[in-house]
């Protein structure tokens, strides 16, 4: 019987201007921004007080931002970085153009927009990604491009085992 374990992409797997589009999606709940925001110690009435968030522009709390690009970046896992990953190197560009809302469904998609081997690391690359989360509606509410540091195939602790 053949044994296949699900991971992420070797540095050469990652092709250029390729989006991976990661599912499922997955639905806020209340209990998900509640938790998350008083987990974190984020006190911002806006995720929290339902009555005072009523009265402010948007009309209703909304889901904390540090959730939804938290949310959008671990959906990207399984698929690009499960078990290759060395590092997560940094996060640039972070925008939210859009509110996240209870109840709204959260969709990942990724893009691969620039690769290269490390100088200073041998058998490790850079991979520059671009990560997107829109909603059940398709509105764009999360980017952020995101630099992890991934093992080369022939590289990898345990490489021989695969």
């Amino acid at each position: 019987m053949k044994d296949i374990e699900q991971r992420g992409l070797y540095y050469e797997e990652f092709e250029l201007d390729t989006r991976y589009l990661h599912r499922p999606g997955r639905t806020v709940t209340e209990a998900d921004n509640v938790l998350f925001t008083t987990m974190t110690m984020n006190t911002q009435a806006l995720h929290l007080d339902a009555a005072w968030s009523a009265q402010q522009p948007f009309g209703e709390r909304l889901v904390n931002s540090m959730f939804t690009l938290a949310t959008i970046v671990g959906a990207s896992v399984t698929q690009l970085t499960q078990g290759t990953i060395v590092a997560n190197l940094g996060f640039s560009a972070v925008a939210f153009p859009h509110p996240l809302y209870h109840g709204d469904t959260l969709y990942s998609e990724t893009v691969v927009t620039a690769k290269r081997l490390s100088a200073s690391r041998p058998g490790q690359g850079v991979v520059t990604l671009e990560h997107t989360g829109r909603n059940q509606d398709g509105a764009v509410v999360a980017t952020a491009v995101r630099q992890v540091m991934v093992w080369c195939q022939d590289a990898h602790p345990g490489a021989d085992a695969e």
